[in-house]
């Protein structure tokens, strides 16, 4: 695809977004963009009590992200890709599941107004997965602000997300199923999602496996 640069992997939390943008941006010797979820002060409060916390949680991320995606570098001589593990759309997501009423409609105006400055991807990749496979990635890396996110919430959260990117057309996007590949123990799995993705198509594509 002609232009591809800005890249972005998207998927629920315990997706692999971050270990997928790292690997890509490894193998294509491209410049990654980590989000460090870690550093927002309300997300382990949110998990423990998402009602009380929300739109504190909420509006920290937006402006995180905002300001990161400020600061994207521009193409250069030393990275030809750059490979983020987030989409800024996505927040909307999160605020449409845990907020309400007035913080809601808030939240909606100020989001509005920094999209309107931000770069759209070349490219959008979705990880879905099964929510149970989301949990046991959860468990499996155990880090201590999400040790309290319900099973109930990934399941809301897993279905949000295919909803969005059912209706998803700002971009390009690739769909790919995590239960058909495993590019973080799989060289091959990895070299093959990668091919497909730097000749991505005009809407809509689904991750087909290589075969043999």
């Amino acid at each position: 695809m002609k232009g591809l640069y800005y890249i972005a992997i998207e998927g629920v939390i315990g997706a692999g977004k971050t270990s997928l943008a790292e690997l890509m941006a490894g193998k294509l010797d491209g410049q990654s963009l980590i989000e460090k979820p870690d550093e927002n002060p309300y997300l382990e409060d949110f998990y423990r009590d998402p009602r009380r916390y929300a739109f504190q949680v909420q509006l920290f991320f937006l402006l995180n992200r905002y300001r990161q995606m400020l600061q994207l570098p521009q193409r250069d001589l030393f990275h030809q890709y750059l490979i983020a593990d987030y989409l800024f759309a996505k927040d909307r997501i999160f605020a449409f599941l845990n907020l309400e009423g007035r913080d809601l409609v808030l939240y909606e105006k100020v989001a509005t107004l920094l999209e309107r400055e931000l770069p759209k991807p070349d490219l959008v990749i979705y990880l879905q997965s099964s929510t149970q496979k989301l949990i046991e990635h959860i468990k499996k890396r155990d880090r201590k602000y999400e040790r309290n996110i319900s099973p109930d919430y990934i399941r809301q959260l897993n279905e949000a997300y295919n909803d969005f990117f059912f209706r998803y057309n700002e971009t390009p996007l690739l769909v790919i199923n995590t239960a058909e590949i495993d590019f973080v123990n799989n060289e091959a799995d990895l070299d093959d999602l990668i091919k497909q993705a730097l000749n991505p198509p005009a809407g809509v594509q689904f991750y087909v496996p290589r075969k043999g």
